[in-house]
């Protein structure tokens, strides 16, 4: 009987081990399957995270492309001209010449213009037709080609601030039958309070 003890008690222990075993690996299956339920959920929210930051980089992006049809916000509005000759050739313009009027920056349906208006009575001098470009600002006017005083204007500000625009201005006009003079000028403008 001793034997059939120690066999009895042998069998049970191993019956008992065996059903331990057996919860120890359901316990550690359902931490398996929780970790993979984690692990799906943290790459779901990786897989967010990278697009939130490929986004905010398009943003970023997005800041310095301008819209087509519309002068940038720090651009647009009236601006304060400070205009100097810094030198020509041709006889109309002495070195250290200086203009002051006011440069009023809009868009319309047909495109992007800037319109200098006079000092003092607000008449309007001429509008140049513009163009945004490699984050500068192009201006070209011309004058009627049958006018006797035929010229044309090229500017290009190429320092732009939303409180300061620098650049120059380059005029060109015929001088004698085959020849045509040029007289440069440095231009900034200054944002125009109310």
């Amino acid at each position: 009987m001793p034997n059939q003890k120690t066999f009895l008690f042998l069998f049970l222990s191993l019956f008992l081990t065996a059903c331990q075993s057996n919860e120890a690996e359901e316990r550690l299956k359902q931490r398996e399957q929780e970790l993979l339920k984690r692990e799906k959920e943290f790459a779901l929210k990786e897989a967010d995270y990278q697009s939130l930051v490929k986004m905010r980089d398009s943003l970023s992006v997005m800041k310095f492309v301008e819209m087509p049809g519309q002068w940038p916000a720090r651009v647009d509005g009236n601006w304060n001209s400070k205009v100097v000759c810094t030198e020509t050739s041709c006889s109309d313009y002495v070195i250290g010449d200086q203009k002051a009027n006011v440069w009023v920056f809009f868009q319309d349906s047909t495109g992007l213009y800037a319109r200098v208006l006079n000092n003092t009575d607000q008449r309007v001098i001429r509008v140049y037709n513009g163009r945004m470009a490699n984050q500068e600002i192009h201006l070209d006017y011309g004058s009627d080609s049958g006018t006797a005083d035929f010229f044309q204007t090229n500017v290009v500000l190429n320092s732009i601030d939303s409180n300061l625009i620098k650049g120059v201005q380059t005029i060109s006009k015929p001088n004698g039958p085959n020849a045509t003079c040029i007289a440069k000028f440095s231009v900034e403008l200054i944002r125009k309070l109310n």
